[in-house]
Formats: structure tokens, C-alpha cells, sequence
């Protein structure tokens, strides 16, 4: 059992203060000082101004009310108001995912960063003693020494090395003792500040002990080699709780037995910066959880071989991290009942496609591309005319072919056989090795001018013909896609060439159209593999591993997505370690520990306050036709200038203060890549190509049109809105978990093994919040409880016990019982708050009397199965003795002459028939103990079951309800593609009258031109026979997928007939204007009026015919 007085540690002030009174006072001078202890908090009436939970609002087109939003301003209080013990009225505390952002308030004093956690102003205490201090030298390197001698407000100290330094009195820092380096939990350091933690983790690193506690956070330390300390005997350790020191393992220990025990979600956050191990540590959990979860061995194998599969279609070389995942991924679990692993399911965010075609000097594109040039076999590279890595411009441009120790080659290997253990049959990867080989080969596609007007059009290469033939379409098909485009006007379409650099941006943008799919087809196989079975509970546990926060030479697009969703995320770190934290104390009438910390929020409306915010001034310029990059950068910095976290910058550079710090960002691309578009005429060649992938990344992109314009998958959504929306979506999720908080830090830059940069760790312990979160939970109550449930888990071990007694009282007699000091814990209005290791004494004592089958002398007198017991025996009591009464009174009468004898007989043998019964009585009650126990643990058995059925009966409902919403949608678009293939009937039979009428023009006017054709008579005759019966035909076709009784294939086999009548209408006007030479060869005189009769008439017939079915 923990000291009391070790645990109502409070601060350093106060304990430095102690030390201060006891040299000043008669404390014996052997004795520790007294540390203050923390009153119970006082009685004061709940108040009643605290809004309802928040509702979420993933809707990424919401608008803000104005009087609504104008009051809601007015109302805003300055940053942190939980800190204040009086709270504003009417103060809008809502959830943070609410899309309307709240306007920041003018004059707010910015939360500075400090090095000091606890009172460095009692630093005389140690000048005067000449203790053992910290100090930063000059190179910013903490070093500690003893004082040597002060002079005004400089100290003189004395290093290890022998060395004297001149140091500001108010730069030393209070150093622990040297039995204290290395502990395992920063909260056991008996001074926290900045030096002391960097010197534990630094101490713990150089010993290869990445892992370490910050109170409520695991901070991992990337070693940046194998340290040996995650195999299966570690598992196994873990498992049968034999270790107990921090380990990633012990965070997913945790949140599997919350889950069991609580019937809680759990999530497990891992953050950091990109190259600290964020995904390395997402692996790990999985692996445990797997050890936990065992039952299907195939499963989790399965589950544990995703990332393979993800990091070598989603992870890339950077200048930061050789691994570096680009795109982010939520990894749930499910459990069952039994806590065994069902199935589980990948939610992915916002891949960097740009990386698919443009690459910073010295980075990778996506490992799969390096992968497949190297470990193809001969048979798939023939198949592919696949060639080595430096021979594809979009791999070539960095400079950057291969990573140091990785063979790409035996990866590959490793790649396909995991695609065997996710069931891909081989048709399906030589499908997708296609697609990866056609996004090469479009990069290797040149372009030559045409004309003056700077128009180009594809060159008939290799690259063509490769790109087209594995995609599954004809060359000139795709040459004619990337050259131009259809514009639709009143007359009819116009075709428009296309620059360089449109015919450049239209082939990149299928590049990453094809390299985008195809990942996002992969994550749904991987999905449908490992889908959840009939055992599903509900309970999952959830792995986010997002990209980290990113600052590099260049930030583009893609960083200002990142580093938002990064800024999103530690809000909701600051929610649940600060802001709640210190809510619930407040709101529950505790005197909880003020924490300061750097709260996020002015950023946060920087980007989301509308309307003039980052994300809607990038939107508003999509719709402005004059609209360009440099011309955004100009609006950001006129209408932004007044926010507190924005900076202008010269020319397209603009300035964000974050979490972590400042970045600058170039707007150059910022536009194209936002709204990341594809040209119809592309769409429309992949839905005719071959083969099977290409048609299906078409038909979904088609689909999407069909969906409301405010729909996250709408094409008319930008790329910015729909991350937004996904974001919130995510965070939506997590707030319906219990998170564990995992911090990864990197700590150095050039990712050596055995290096640390004091000020990379400082700088990332300082914004990610871990040193705030260590001072509260040690000054806080990190357990709590409600009254009830206290007192139903811990009442049976009170001495006395009063039935009529409320859980307040019962919860409060429990705590006195076993003698625990007032500074230990609070008693709020509706729970119990503990300090750290309280919990742990009243479960020892709960678990050694539910393990020995017995109560212990405190706990028997008040057990309420005592009571019940003690009735039980009363009751067969005095059924034994009316028993025995009415016996005796029967024996009267049959023997009265020896009424006296038989009495005093009786008396006597009362004593022994007494004792029997007392002997059957005992017996009795053995086994009614026995079987009311065993009645209690069925009950409690049967209710666990019950609420198991109910909740699948709930699900079942559920299920249902969305298979006939499914049914109702599925029957719209059935009815919508019926209208749609009338329409196309309509259209198409309009389109052949006038190439009628033209060709019964041309019949009328033969009869002069053919006595000289001589032999060739026949020309048009053989043209209007074929014409005709082409018309039957494709009428024929048409009426055939329009009838009713057609099936769900019916537009596919339209999408046919129109390809078909297509090729025929190339050809027949060929072969038409070539039967028009040969007339008008032979015609002299009349060739002017036959002309003006006809041929008006012929390019009408063109232009209707160049309007093909939609």
C-alpha cells in the first residue's frame, strides 16, 4: 500500500515551501518535511448554467446564423475560461466539431511557453543550500552542477567536469536526486520541469528504454533500430502480467480490459511528427491485441499483414522519414462477447496523389511502383514490357531511386504473398500490376505542337501504345483523350485542343485518378476479407495512425491539409487531458489543479470560421474564373491580416502559427490541386476500355455524380471540403471512444540510432501538451466513480452496514473504514475522485475476499449475504419448532395416564432433540449459502445474456431498416435508368432522321450521275440497303435493354450498342464522303446546285451525328 502522504503530494511550491519552514522552525532535522494535504471540497449547490452534451455536425455546408452567431460571439469568453472558478453565463462550450467556427476574441493574451512546470521562484531555498541544480548553457544544452556562489541576481556553478559557469539565478531549475534518473513514470520525479524530464528520457534512451509514462501517455522514444523488446516472450509477459513497466503493450492491455470490463470502445491515439514512429508503434498494437484477441488464427494474421499491403501503396520516402506514411488510416477491431477478435475494418484519409506524379528532389514516389521495377518476374515484366526504375520520368525526377538498407526486390516477394494470404486471385493482381505499369508508362507520354496557336496533341510512341494497350483501350483513343476536349454549347459540341501544359495536367491527373482508385480498391478487398462476422458485440478498440505534423522547405497543398488535421487532433488531446478534465472537477464541485496549456482554438477558427476562414476562401476561388494562385495568396493575406495565428508573407507565401509552430506555406498549385478534376472525355475512356478495373473506377466516379452536391463523395465537392468533412467524421468517432494517448517522439533529424536533440524533444514536449498532462494528473484525482457504483462494488466490506443508507454515505463510511486522509480524495456531487494508487488498495482488499470464498472478521458483520443468510436461519428455525410442537401435542392424549412421566421424559430429551436439530439446521444452511451463491451467479449470467440478445436484436433492427433503405434507393436508380434509356431511344432515332433524308437526297440525286459512273451505279444504293438495316438493328438493340423485364445489366449492354453505333457512324461517313468524290467528279455543270441541295443538308446530318447518346 502507497504512503498517504506520498500520495497527497500536491506541487513543488508547497514542498519546497515545507523544506523552507522546517530549516526556519524546530522540525527534527531527520524527518522528511510535511507535505500539505488537500481539503475535501466544499458543499456548494450544482449549478444548473451547463448546456446539454454537444450534437455533432459533420455537415461540411452548414452556415453560420447571423444574430445567433453575432450573440454567440458576445458571449465568448477569453481562452481556457474553465480555469475561472466563476463561469460566465450562457457560455458556448459546445463540442468542437461543429462545423460553425466561433470568431476569435480581440485583446486575448496568447499563452506563452515556458520552461518551468512548477514554482522556480523558490529556487533560494537551493542557492542557499548550494544544492544540486539545472542550468542551459549557452549552446542550449542542460547540464547540472552544484552552486558554488551567488552574486545579485547571478549564480556561479560548478559543473561535473570541473568547470565554473556564470548563470542568471532565474535559469537554474531544482535537480532530483541521482536515485531518481531513469524512472520509469515522470510523475515519480520529485522536482518536474523541463531539464529534469529531458534528462529521465534522455537517460532511459541512451539504455535503450524507449518507453516511458507521462501520468495518463505513453511517450515512445524512436530508436531507429531494433531494440529487441516487442517479440513473443515480451507478449507473453505481458499477457500473464509479469512486467508491469510501460510498453505500448500495456497501453492495448489496458484498453482491452476497459473494453471487457466497462463494455467502452476504447481508441488508441498515436501522434507525433512525421519519423517518430507513429506507424512502427500502430503495428506493435495490433500485434498484441492479435496475442489477446486469439481464437481465429487466420484472421488475425490477416489483420496483422495489412500493413504490408498499406505501407507499399500508402508509405513513401520523404526528406523527414524514409517510411513515411502519406495518407492516414483508422484501424478498428472487433471482439466478441468472449473478447476474441471477429473482424475489422480500415478507414483511410486524404492520400498525397500528387506524389504519384510530382516528387521533391531527394523523396520517393509510393514504394509499390520501386517495388514492382525491381521484383517483377520475367513472366509479368514481358506481359507489362515493364523496365527498370530510372527509365519512368515520374520515378526519375527525384533523383532518388532506392532507400539505404531495403531491398525493393524481396519486398515485392513479401507483397505478393501477402496478396495470396488476402484471397486476391491471380486475375485480379495481374489487373492491378497493369494499372500500377499504365500509371508509369503515362508519365513517359510526350507532347509536339500542331499548329501556331501553341495546341499539342500526344506522340505515337512507345509510352502510348504501352499506357493504352494496359489500360485496355486503342491508342488513338487515349491520344485523342489527352489532346482535347468536348465542350457542349447551344450548336452542339466543339471540340478544343489543348495546350502543353493542359495536355500535361489532363494525363497527370489520370495518372493519379488510376493510382488513387487502385488504392482505395485494395483497402476494400482488404475490408471484405476481414469483414465482421455474426459475433460482432459492438465492442471494437480503435488505431489511429495519421500523418504526423510536417514542416519542410516547400509546404504545399498537401502540408496545409496535414497540419490542419494535426491541429484538429490536438484539440481533442487538449479536450480529454485539460479541458474536460478540469470541466468534470468544476461541474462536480471539486477544487481541481489549474493547469495552464497552449490551447489550439484561435488556429482552429483560422482555418474553419466562415466565411472568411483558410477552407472557405480556398473554396470561394474554385468559382472564380479569374481566379490563380497568386491572386488567392493576396485575398488570404487582406482578409486574414487581423487573425492572430495568420502571418503575410511576401509574394505566394502565407504564414500559420500552429500547435507546433510556425509554417509557411506556397499557394502555388494550391487551386489545381484542391479541386483535383478529370475530364469527362478521360472518364468516358476508361468506362469503354477492357478491362475490368478500369470500367469499375469509372462506374464509381459515375455513380458520385449522381450523388447531392453537398454529398463528401460529390465530385463538386473541392478536395479541402471533403477532407474537412471526413475529419470531422473521424472525430465524431473517436469522441464515442475512450482514448489512450500514445506520443512518439523523434529525437533527432537525421534519424541515426543513439543520437538526441534536446531541443527537437523539448520542442515537441512542449506542443504536444505532455509535461502539462504529467502536472495534473499528479496534482489531480485521476480515478472517479460515481456514488452508485462505488458503493456496489466496494459496500459489502463495511463493518456496519444500514440498508436505508444512500451510496453518498456508504461510499463515504468505506473511504473512513480503512483510515484514508482527506487529501486523497474528493467527494463530488455525483462521483468519487481518488488520487493514484487509492483505487489499487480497495481492489486488493475486494479481491482477497471474493478469492478466499470468506469475509474476513471487518467484513462479516456487514455483508448484506450475511443478512440473508442470518433470515434463512430463522425462518427454518421456527419451522422446526411449530414442527416439533405439533408433534408433541398429538402424543398427549394416546398415553394421559403417564402424562407427568412423558412430560418430564420430554424435558429432558428437549436438550437432545434440540441439538439434532440444531446440527440439520447448520447443514442446511450450508447448503442454502451454497445454492443461493450458485442462483446469484446465474442470475448475474442470464442478465449478461439478456442484454447480449437485446443488443443484437437492436442490431438485427438496424440492419434491417438499411437493407430496405437500400432496397428503396436501388429501385430509384432502376426507374432512373429506365427514363434514361427511353431518353437515349428518343435521342438516337432523332439523330438517324436527318441522315435519312440526307441519304433519300443523295438517292434522288443519282439518277443524272450515274449513266457516267457506268460501274459504280450501285455506290449509293449499297450505302442507303446498309443504312437501313444498321437502323433496324440498333432499334432492335435498344427496344430490347428498354423492356421492362430486362435485367439490371440493361445499361451496360446500352453502353455497348452506343460504342458500336459509334465505330459504324465513323466508317459510314467515310465510305459516305468518298462516294460523294466519285459523284461529283462526273458532274460538271450541275455540280453548284447539286451541292447547295445537298450537302447543307450532310453537315447538319454531321453535327447531329457527332451528338452521341448520353
Amino acid at each position: 500500500m502507497l504512503s498517504p502522504t506520498t500520495l497527497a503530494r500536491s506541487s513543488l511550491e508547497e514542498m519546497l515551501e515545507s523544506l523552507r519552514l522546517r530549516d526556519n522552525s524546530d522540525w527534527p532535522k531527520d524527518l522528511p518535511p510535511a507535505l500539505p494535504s488537500r481539503p475535501p471540497s466544499r458543499a456548494r449547490i450544482r449549478s444548473g448554467r451547463w448546456s446539454a452534451q454537444p450534437n455533432f455536425n459533420t455537415d461540411s455546408n452548414s452556415e453560420s446564423g447571423g444574430e445567433g452567431q453575432r450573440k454567440e460571439n458576445e458571449l465568448r469568453v477569453k481562452r481556457n475560461p474553465f480555469w475561472n472558478k466563476k463561469r460566465r453565463k450562457d457560455v458556448n462550450v459546445d463540442s468542437p466539431y461543429n462545423v460553425v467556427a466561433v470568431e476569435g476574441i480581440e485583446g486575448e493574451e496568447r499563452v506563452e511557453e515556458t520552461g518551468v512546470l512548477e514554482g522556480s521562484d523558490n529556487i533560494g531555498y537551493f542557492i542557499e543550500k548550494k544544492l544540486r541544480v539545472w542550468c542551459r548553457q549557452s549552446n542550449g544544452v542542460w547540464v547540472s552542477g552544484t552552486i558554488h556562489s551567488t552574486s545579485g541576481e547571478e549564480s556561479f556553478v560548478s559543473l561535473a567536469n570541473g568547470n565554473v559557469v556564470k548563470v542568471s539565478t532565474c535559469h537554474l531549475f531544482p535537480a532530483n536526486p541521482e536515485i531518481l534518473d531513469g524512472v520509469d513514470d515522470l510523475m515519480h520525479l520529485s522536482y518536474l520541469n523541463e531539464p529534469t524530464v529531458f534528462h529521465n528520457l534522455k537517460y532511459r534512451y541512451s539504455r535503450d528504454m524507449i518507453y516511458s509514462k507521462a501520468g495518463p501517455i505513453l511517450i515512445a522514444v524512436n530508436p531507429f533500430k531494433d531494440v529487441q523488446i516487442n517479440g513473443k516472450d515480451i507478449v507473453t509477459a505481458y499477457k500473464q502480467k509479469a512486467t508491469d513497466k510501460p510498453h505500448v503493450f500495456a497501453i492495448a492491455e489496458n484498453a482491452y480490459n476497459e473494453m471487457m470490463n466497462d463494455g467502452v470502445n476504447q481508441s488508441l491515439m498515436i501522434s507525433g511528427e512525421s519519423g517518430a514512429g507513429k506507424t512502427e508503434t500502430a503495428k506493435f498494437a495490433v500485434q498484441y491485441l492479435a496475442a489477446l484477441g486469439g481464437g481465429n488464427v487466420g484472421i488475425e494474421c490477416q489483420i496483422l499483414q495489412t500493413s504490408c499491403l498499406l505501407e507499399a501503396f500508402g508509405n513513401s520516402k520523404t526528406s523527414m522519414n524514409d517510411n513515411s506514411s502519406r495518407f492516414g488510416k483508422l484501424i478498428e477491431i472487433h471482439f466478441t462477447a468472449a473478447g476474441k477478435i471477429c473482424g475489422s475494418k480500415i478507414r483511410t484519409f486524404l492520400l498525397e496523389k500528387s506524389r504519384v506524379v510530382q516528387l521533391a528532389n531527394g523523396e520517393r514516389s509510393y514504394h509499390i511502383f520501386y517495388q514492382l521495377c525491381a521484383g517483377a518476374p520475367q513472366a509479368l515484366r514481358e506481359r507489362l514490357n515493364l523496365k527498370m526504375a530510372n527509365e519512368y520520368n515520374y520515378l526519375a525526377q527525384s533523383d532518388c531511386l532506392v532507400i539505404n538498407g531495403v531491398d525493393d526486390a524481396q519486398r515485392f516477394l513479401k507483397f505478393m504473398e501477402t496478396l495470396d494470404i488476402f484471397q486476391i486471385s491471380k486475375g485480379e493482381q495481374d489487373q492491378a500490376f497493369a494499372m500500377l505499369a499504365a500509371v508509369l508508362w503515362l508519365g513517359n507520354i510526350s507532347f509536339h505542337a500542331i499548329d501556331y496557336e501553341n495546341h499539342v496533341e500526344a506522340s505515337n510512341d512507345e509510352a502510348l501504345i504501352n499506357a493504352a494497350r494496359l489500360i485496355g483501350c486503342e491508342p488513338h483513343e487515349l491520344k485523342e483523350a489527352l489532346s482535347a476536349r468536348r465542350i457542349q454549347t447551344e450548336e452542339g459540341n466543339i471540340v478544343e485542343k489543348f495546350t502543353m501544359q493542359q495536355a500535361i495536367d489532363a494525363r497527370d491527373a489520370l495518372a493519379k485518378f488510376i493510382y488513387a482508385s487502385l488504392f482505395d480498391w485494395l483497402v476494400e478487398q482488404i475490408n471484405n476479407l476481414l469483414e465482421v462476422g455474426k459475433q460482432h458485440t459492438g465492442w471494437s478498440i480503435s488505431i489511429l495512425d495519421i500523418y504526423g505534423f510536417e514542416s519542410i522547405k516547400k509546404n504545399s497543398f498537401e502540408q496545409f491539409c496535414i497540419n490542419y488535421a494535426n491541429e484538429r487532433l490536438q484539440q481533442h488531446f487538449n479536450r480529454h487531458i485539460f479541458k474536460l478534465e478540469q470541466e468534470e472537477y468544476e461541474l462536480d464541485g471539486i477544487d481541481g489543479v489549474k493547469v495552464d496549456f497552449a490551447d489550439n482554438q484561435e488556429c482552429l477558427d483560422l482555418f474553419e470560421k466562415k466565411p472568411i476562414g483558410l477552407l472557405s476562401l480556398l473554396d470561394e476561388d474554385l468559382h472564380s474564373p479569374d481566379a490563380n494562385d497568386a491572386t488567392l495568396a493576396n485575398k488570404l493575406k487582406q482578409n486574414l491580416n487581423g487573425m492572430a495565428c495568420f502571418k503575410g508573407d511576401k509574394g505566394r507565401v502565407f504564414g500559420v502559427r500552429h500547435f507546433a509552430g510556425e509554417v509557411l506555406y506556397d499557394t502555388n498549385d494550391f487551386l489545381k490541386k484542391n479541386q483535383d478534376s478529370l475530364n469527362p472525355e478521360l472518364i468516358e475512356l476508361l468506362s469503354s476500355c477492357n478491362g475490368q478495373l478500369p470500367q469499375l473506377f469509372a462506374i464509381k466516379m459515375l455513380n458520385q455524380t449522381l450523388e447531392p452536391a453537398t454529398s463528401l463523395d460529390s465530385p463538386n465537392q473541392s478536395v479541402s471540403a471533403k477532407f474537412k468533412g471526413k475529419l470531422f467524421k473521424l472525430m465524431q468517432r473517436l469522441e464515442k471512444t475512450k482514448p489512450h494517448f500514445i506520443c512518439c517522439i523523434k529525437p533527432n533529424r537525421k534519424q541515426l540510432p543513439g543520437m538526441y536533440e534536446e531541443d527537437l524533444v523539448s520542442q515537441q514536449l512542449r506542443c504536444s501538451g505532455v509535461l502539462e498532462a504529467v502536472r495534473m494528473s499528479r496534482s489531480g484525482y485521476p480515478t472517479r466513480m460515481t456514488h452508485q457504483e462505488f458503493a456496489d462494488r466496494y459496500g459489502f466490506l463495511l463493518l456496519e452496514t444500514n440498508e436505508s443508507q444512500d451510496p453518498l454515505s456508504i461510499s463515504v463510511a468505506v473511504l473512513k473504514q480503512f483510515n484514508m486522509l482527506p487529501g486523497m480524495y474528493q467527494i463530488g456531487y455525483t462521483k468519487l475522485y481518488l488520487r493514484i494508487g487509492l483505487i489499487g488498495v480497495l481492489e486488493d482488499r475486494r479481491k482477497q475476499v471474493l478469492q478466499t470464498g470468506k469475509y474476513t472478521d471487518e467484513a462479516n458483520k456487514g455483508s448484506t449475504l450475511l443478512t440473508a443468510i442470518i433470515g434463512l436461519q430463522s425462518v427454518i428455525r421456527g419451522c422446526l419448532v411449530r414442527k416439533h410442537f405439533s408433534n408433541s401435542h398429538k402424543l398427549i392424549p394416546l398415553r394421559s395416564k403417564q402424562k407427568l412421566v412423558r412430560e418430564n421424559s420430554e424435558a429432558n430429551d428437549i436438550p437432545n432433540e434440540q441439538s439434532s436439530a440444531m446440527a440439520e439446521l447448520q447443514r442446511r444452511v450450508v447448503d442454502a449459502e451454497a445454492s443461493l451463491g450458485q442462483k446469484q451467479q446465474e442470475n448475474a449470467t442470464l442478465q449478461e445474456q439478456l442484454q447480449q440478445y437485446e443488443a443484437k436484436m437492436k442490431k438485427m433492427d438496424e440492419q434491417l431498416q438499411q437493407s430496405e433503405a437500400k432496397m428503396k434507393k436501388t429501385e430509384e436508380q432502376l426507374q432512373q435508368s429506365e427514363a434514361k434509356m427511353k431518353k437515349t431511344e428518343e435521342m438516337l432515332r432523332k439523330q438517324t432522321a436527318p441522315l435519312q433524308a440526307s441519304l433519300a437526297a443523295a438517292k434522288k440525286s443519282e439518277g443524272s450521275a450515274m449513266a457516267e459512273v457506268g460501274g459504280r451505279e450501285n455506290g449509293v444504293s449499297s450505302l442507303v440497303k446498309e443504312f437501313e438495316q444498321q437502323k433496324q438493328s440498333f432499334e432492335d438493340g435498344i427496344n430490347k435493354t428498354t423492356q421492362p423485364a430486362s435485367n439490371m445489366n440493361s445499361y451496360e449492354e446500352l453502353r455497348k450498342l452506343k460504342r458500336r453505333f459509334r465505330a459504324w457512324k465513323k466508317d459510314y461517313k467515310v465510305r459516305l464522303k468518298e462516294t460523294k468524290a466519285i459523284v461529283r467528279k462526273h458532274r460538271h455543270q450541275d455540280s453548284d446546285k447539286t451541292q447547295k441541295k445537298w450537302w447543307p443538308n450532310r453537315g447538319k446530318v454531321l453535327q447531329n451525328c457527332g451528338k452521341s447518346p448520353s
